[in-house]
């Protein structure tokens, strides 16, 4: 049956600011009750996360008892990249030219470049690993050619985000839209992504 995560990733937020924002949105969580500000073993790969709160149900759609989160929120406030833990991006969307580049092996649709026999998955793996170091890459787009800053690309399927902060909620049902849009709503007007994964 494996974990599963989703995180809220805000795209926007800086070094400097992550630790600042990450606090208020965890006092809005529990002042709503969401979760708890105690901070306990609830979390994977993390050493300590909020547990829920007793009114967890205001975030999630699915309120049937059976599926209570039974572990809780991580927050990371640090250089992270976030993915699904299991599957790569599909695709990946240039933020200079628009246009969308498959990134999975095998046939490509007319109206996605590059050409048939081109990978560019390799570009986007390498340049990932600079950004987790560095903080700073580029990719060459595939059509248009033009270096465009790692973070600026849109990923498809929820699989992928750059950021400094990310709230990751383990095993819980479903999180709403609305919820999501409230707490980026807590972010300064920062734009926001949702990853969804399972290990």
């Amino acid at each position: 049956m494996g974990d599963h995560f989703q995180t809220i990733v805000d795209l926007d937020a800086g070094a400097a600011d992550a630790e600042r924002l990450a606090g208020r949105v965890v006092d809005w969580l529990v002042t709503e009750g969401i979760v708890l500000a105690e901070r306990t073993d609830c979390v994977l790969g993390r050493p300590l996360g909020h547990p829920p709160g007793p009114r967890w149900a205001r975030a999630v759609a699915d309120l049937d008892a059976d599926e209570e989160p039974w572990d809780g929120l991580a927050v990371h406030t640090g250089r992270t990249v976030f993915d699904s833990g299991q599957d790569s991006p599909e695709a990946v969307t240039c933020p200079l030219c628009a246009t969308t580049t498959v990134l999975e092996s095998g046939p490509y649709d007319d109206d996605l470049l590059p050409e048939p026999g081109e990978d560019p998955w390799p570009r986007f793996a390498t340049a990932l690993t600079t950004w987790q170091t560095t903080g700073d890459a580029t990719v060459d787009c595939p059509v248009c050619t033009r270096p465009a800053p790692l973070p600026d690309w849109t990923w498809t399927d929820d699989r992928l985000a750059l950021g400094h902060l990310g709230f990751e909620f383990w095993n819980w049902p479903e999180l709403t839209d609305d919820f999501r849009t409230r707490l980026s709503g807590r972010l300064a007007g920062h734009r926001t992504a949702y990853v969804w994964g399972k290990i």
